[in-house]
């Protein structure tokens, strides 16, 4: 749950321009740590540009980000990254002929030690095995069998399991999941409910970008709603219902006086 103390992660102030448009018009945001924080807001409403200024995707041309109270930039998503802050896209980003192991690992591959690992530049099949195997379990993925397997091969709900597995297993301080349930069925999106849960409750905060309205009220401890560019209002699902939420959304209740 929230530990009212200092964010994680915050930013005060974000703009974003693309030409006339405004992406981002002075939007606040704040992330405790211990909790899954969802963000709701209706299609344009700047979610997106939101999240990519907090992972590195865009470059806000106003404001401050900061991470644990100390100002932070980040000027692509490397940078997030190396700061902590792993996402999971909508699209997954993983490598479908790829095996499970390999695609935990995409771009942080571990070497044998030694000079096979430093001259010869030989990967560590079986440890990236192990710790794949170790990261899978402790996400409780233990449908997932063969961790060789090339990730084509598996269900959507699974490949979303690996994909915030990997999150899991890299993110120091921050895992984003964007829309994580939206292509999924049922019993698929009841396993990456689960996923979140088991992610926060083992001590990352999370930050959840979904539509699915039962979904966010289920899993998350406070909801951020964004409108036109900013930060609305921050709602809790025990003293809001999903009406609330969607009335601040729309504009249809004023967020302060809704909050």
């Amino acid at each position: 749950m929230t530990d009212e103390t200092t964010p994680v992660l915050s930013a005060r102030g974000l703009i974003k321009r693309y030409g006339r448009v405004t992406a981002l018009d002075s939007a606040d945001f704040d992330l405790y740590p211990g909790e899954v924080l969802a963000v709701i807001g209706d299609n344009g409403a700047g979610k997106s540009s939101l999240i990519k200024a907090l992972s590195g995707a865009v470059v806000p041309d106003a404001g401050e980000i900061r991470m644990n109270g100390r100002p932070i930039s980040f000027r692509n998503p490397m940078e997030a990254r190396e700061a902590g802050i792993e996402t999971v896209y909508q699209t997954l980003a993983v490598a479908p002929s790829l095996g499970i192991a390999d695609n935990l690992f995409l771009g942080r591959e571990l070497r044998k030690p030694g000079i096979l690992g430093s001259v010869f530049r030989m990967l560590d099949k079986a440890e990236m095995r192990r710790r794949a195997t170790q990261q899978l379990s402790d996400l409780g993925l233990l449908t997932i069998q063969n961790i060789t397997q090339a990730v084509e091969t598996l269900s959507g709900g699974q490949r979303q399991g690996v994909a915030v597995a990997r999150s899991a297993a890299f993110g120091s301080k921050v895992v984003v999941l964007d829309e994580p349930t939206a292509a999924l069925g049922v019993k698929e999106s009841r396993r990456v409910l689960n996923l979140i849960k088991d992610v926060r409750d083992r001590g990352l905060p999370v930050v959840l970008i979904s539509h699915n309205m039962p979904h966010v009220f289920e899993v998350a401890d406070r909801i951020h709603v964004h409108r036109l560019g900013r930060r609305a209002a921050v709602i809790r699902p025990d003293t809001h219902s999903m009406s609330d939420a969607v009335a601040i959304m729309t504009g249809a209740v004023d967020g302060d006086a809704a909050a």
